[in-house]
């Protein structure tokens, strides 16, 4: 798909990070955006800057996403791209001891439930949305040959292969991701619609800007290389090839420096 001011684009968790760069870099092109985010007052921010439109939306909320998906095509027309990037982690062990107590504790169901609603059922809510919007709209053909409505990227994490101790909700929902990758390209070929997903090492993104500088310093060097934090903008430089490269589909690709997750 070649990116212009004739396309539109929805990116979840736009307002910021890996969301916010790939707004960016699409914006750079000409293309249209319509950030989902609960952050209203940086997701507004962003979309003004970018002349975009900011839906405020929790994935969790049927009628939310429904609503913000009105009010993005009302402003900028039907997206012919989605990016989600909206997602949360929680690090609690499936049953732990308490070291001072004794006391032995099993992780709560109702906190595995909220990271899959969030990470993974928020994440097919969207795709399935925007994937039966996009199949209202003509096709597109390339210098190839190929006839396409649309394109996705989805955001798994190297944690869906090895995720660390504490991460089995985190782990189990990013692994989700990357195991419906194929087959909703699958369901999706014949209407021209490619899906693919990254799976991002360690990012600099608000979630660890918060970190104390030597905790930083010790997670960039577990990189091999580059020794050093992913820049949002790289991750954004992947999702814009699997965006405009026709023959990229149900793909799942890490963006990593080469890390491979140590239980801790």
């Amino acid at each position: 798909m070649k990116l212009s001011s004739d396309i539109s684009a929805v990116i979840t968790g736009g307002a910021s990070g890996l969301g916010a760069a790939t707004a960016r870099r699409l914006a750079k092109s000409g293309v249209k955006v319509a950030l989902f985010d609960l952050n209203a007052d940086a997701g507004e921010a962003l979309a003004k800057e970018l002349g975009g439109v900011f839906c405020k939306v929790d994935v969790t909320n049927e009628e939310q996403v429904d609503a913000a998906f009105a009010k993005a095509r009302a402003a900028i027309g039907q997206e012919r791209i989605l990016v989600n990037c909206a997602g949360t982690g929680n690090a609690i062990k499936t049953a732990s001891r308490d070291k001072s107590s004794g006391e032995i504790k099993a992780f709560p169901t109702a906190n595995f439930d909220r990271i899959i609603q969030i990470n993974l059922v928020g994440t097919f809510r969207c795709i399935a949305k925007s994937a039966a919007g996009m199949m209202t709209l003509p096709v597109l053909e390339d210098s190839y040959g190929s006839k396409e409505r649309g394109a996705i990227v989805n955001t798994a994490s190297v944690a869906a292969q090895d995720g660390q101790i504490g991460q089995a909700s985190y782990s189990a929902s990013k692994a989700a991701i990357v195991g419906m990758t194929l087959p909703i390209a699958r369901d999706l070929m014949g209407e021209g619609i490619r899906v693919n997903t990254i799976l991002p090492g360690i990012f600099k993104t608000p979630l660890l800007a918060g970190l104390p500088d030597n905790v930083k310093d010790a997670l960039a060097a577990s990189v091999p290389f580059p020794k050093r934090l992913g820049e949002p903008d790289e991750y954004a430089q992947l999702a814009e090839f699997m965006i405009t490269c026709g023959y990229m589909n149900g793909e799942s690709v890490r963006c990593d420096g080469a890390i491979r997750m140590a239980p801790r």
